[in-house]
């Protein structure tokens, strides 16, 4: 409540300041007889929305730099009230509040979004401490202590499993997809995903030297080197300040050596009027409001911003770097093909799947799940289940040994496999029945609906280099950069090879780099790419927090569409810019030569700004044409 009123009460107190001000001069003058009054009551609707500013010009000026938005705006306000036109300096100043709000709001509204996606590392380690488990910080945990990890939590710390077994996704550290069964005694990283019983760890490294940690100290770094992207308003303002300044002071005394009437105050008038006419009231109102309007059809589309910097710098992309996994793929499980011999598909799928209930193994479960979308009916009596871990499930139905599993269980119970199973690269779900070779399923990660027309718009819309990293084995990688139609891919990387290949990439001044990805391994990539783009819905906390821009949908159409909405959005700026300067520069011409005064100057202004308005908001209406 209390940030609400410090940021809407100085430019509500100021409007209705103004307003009672006018009211007063317009019905009830007398009260204004006394100029000094009056003087004073505009300078207290002044005061709310200018102090801000004016504090930033001292603080620029303090600094080094005069010649900034915040002094143009302060010096113009103040010449106003000099020249005895209090109306104009009150009304440029809220109008400058209102869109520095509008910016602000824009960005708070994409940040709030997006941590609401949020849930950085693990936050708790349960540590088995005086007979009892408790609840501390992963900091806190010493090498050598017990720690507790339920089904669904994250591993806080680097440690040997102390139970049997248990299964992780490691798709968030390593950027594969293929979950990893640790066996007792064997090492288990922080960040991996425990997904299912509950098993305990032995701590070996302190949360410093955890495999998570390097991973955040890597991103650190990478952000240090990243430039951020300044403000178009901030860069105009460097160049227009000090040229209307110069002109303001050039009229006011150049005058004097050339006239032979010379009249200071008229002359000084006339300056103080081109520095009022030049006061940017357009830019700073609808330049923000242009970079609102854009964050705001992105956020429309699933695509969120972390600022108008961002939106800004990503209409330049010419280069985009994805991550495979989670990105231009699924990230999840899925029955691709089934080949049987012997029995038909139905029974064969349906047997399959009866004995895979009995396992909690994700591939099991894509299996168990193919069978219930294909309303295979399931009136197979399994019995004798015996699970071997690393290997699958034997049983028996009605009398017949049935064995599921992959190669290494085949080979153990020597049935003999099809040759052409060798030069199958995803993975493969053996069946027997009898001894004999029934089947088998390959599963894999399936490749998103609209990846493909992704890659095709990306080159549609100028980007002329598109990369595929990845952690996985080359041939799973060479298939899907294939289907694709991707040609420069890399696999089998680690976190830090990334970040080379994108150094790589940046060392050449001509490439403007956007990497996408959804992993903790993708983290420094996109913190270290001029733009990081990330999947929100599956994509992990850290590559969340860490990227410029967040796809809420896991869509990787929606780089395309952001692409588009960035270039919209530059290209109306653009004819802001423009269409104000173009009628500024016109009427302090005539303003210069008395041909206008200070009303028609105000007047001009105001219609500057709010066709300049109409125009940013026209960025929420227009349709997004598929090239840009």
């Amino acid at each position: 409540m209390l940030n609400f009123i410090k940021k809407y009460f100085p430019v509500v107190a100021s409007l209705i300041l103004l307003l009672i001000c006018i009211l007063i001069e317009n019905f009830y003058n007398k009260l204004f007889a006394n100029n000094l009054i009056r003087l004073i009551s505009f300078i207290i609707a002044y005061l709310p929305v200018a102090l801000p500013v004016l504090r930033y010009a001292w603080e620029e000026l303090r600094g080094g730099s005069f010649f900034n938005e915040f002094s143009l705006m302060s010096i113009a306000t103040i010449g106003a009230f000099f020249i005895g036109k209090y109306h104009e300096a009150v009304a440029v100043m809220l109008f400058y509040a209102v869109g520095e709000i509008l910016q602000e709001n824009a960005v708070e509204t994409a940040k709030r979004n997006i941590k609401s996606l949020l849930d950085v590392r693990p936050a708790i380690a349960r540590v088995f401490r005086n007979s009892q488990y408790q609840e501390i910080p992963p900091e806190n945990v010493a090498v050598g202590e017990r720690v507790q990890i339920f089904s669904g939590e994250k591993v806080p710390l680097d440690g040997l499993l102390l139970s049997e077994k248990g299964i992780f996704n490691t798709a968030a550290l390593t950027g594969e997809s293929l979950p990893r069964t640790i066996r007792k005694g064997k090492q288990a990283l922080a960040g991996m995903l425990n997904t299912e019983n509950v098993v305990e760890i032995q701590v070996t490294k302190p949360f410093t030297d955890s495999s998570l940690a390097k991973i955040l100290d890597l991103v650190q770094n990478a952000a240090e080197r990243k430039a951020h992207t300044e403000l178009l308003i901030r860069r105009f303002a460097k160049i227009y300040t000090p040229i209307v300044f110069a002109f303001a002071v050039m009229i006011t005394f150049v005058p004097m050596f050339f006239t032979q009437n010379y009249n200071f105050d008229q002359w000084l008038y006339r300056g103080l009027v081109f520095l009022v006419i030049s006061c940017p009231c357009a830019l700073v109102i609808s330049i923000p409001l242009g970079y609102f309007a854009g964050i705001g059809v992105a956020s429309h589309n699933g695509i969120l911003f972390k600022g108008a910097n961002f939106l800004d710098l990503l209409r330049k992309i010419n280069t985009v770097v994805f991550d495979k996994t989670g990105t231009l793929t699924k990230g999840v499980f899925q029955v691709q093909n089934v080949v049987c011999q012997g029995i038909n598909q139905q029974d064969f799928v349906a047997m399959t799947s009866a004995v895979e209930q009995f396992s909690n193994h994700p591939i099991a479960k894509a299996i168990v799940e193919f069978a219930q979308n294909q309303n295979f009916n399931n009136d197979f009596k399994v019995e004798n289940v015996k699970e071997i871990a690393g290997y699958g499930i034997e049983c028996f139905i009605n009398n017949k040994k049935i064995i599921v599993g992959n190669k290494k269980l085949m080979q153990k119970n020597n049935i003999q496999l099809p040759n052409d199973t060798e030069n199958i690269v995803e993975t493969i779900t053996f069946v027997a029945v009898s001894g004999q070779f029934a089947g088998y399923f390959i599963i894999c990660d399936e490749i998103k609906e609209n990846a493909a027309q992704t890659i095709s718009d990306l080159k549609q819309n100028n980007v002329n280099q598109i990369v595929m990293l990845s952690g996985d084995r080359f041939s799973i990688v060479e298939k899907t950069a294939h289907q694709l139609n991707i040609s420069d891919f890399y696999s089998d990387l680690l976190p830090e090879n990334k970040v080379e290949f994108i150094e790589k990439l940046k060392a050449n001044p001509q490439n403007t780099v956007a990497f996408a990805g959804d992993g903790i391994n993708d983290a420094p990539a996109l913190a270290l790419a001029d733009v990081g783009i990330a999947m929100g819905g599956i994509g992990s906390d850290l590559a969340i927090e860490i990227a410029d821009v967040v796809i809420q949908t896991d869509q990787p159409a929606k780089i395309v569409l952001a692409i588009r909405i960035s270039r919209i959005t530059h290209a109306v700026i653009n004819q802001n810019l423009f269409f104000a300067v173009s009628v500024k520069i016109l009427v302090m011409i005539l303003g210069i030569f008395s041909v206008v005064d200070m009303w028609a100057a105000v007047f001009a202004d105001v219609g500057v700004a709010l066709l300049c308005v109409v125009n940013a908001v026209r960025i929420l209406k227009m349709k997004l044409s598929k090239t840009i």
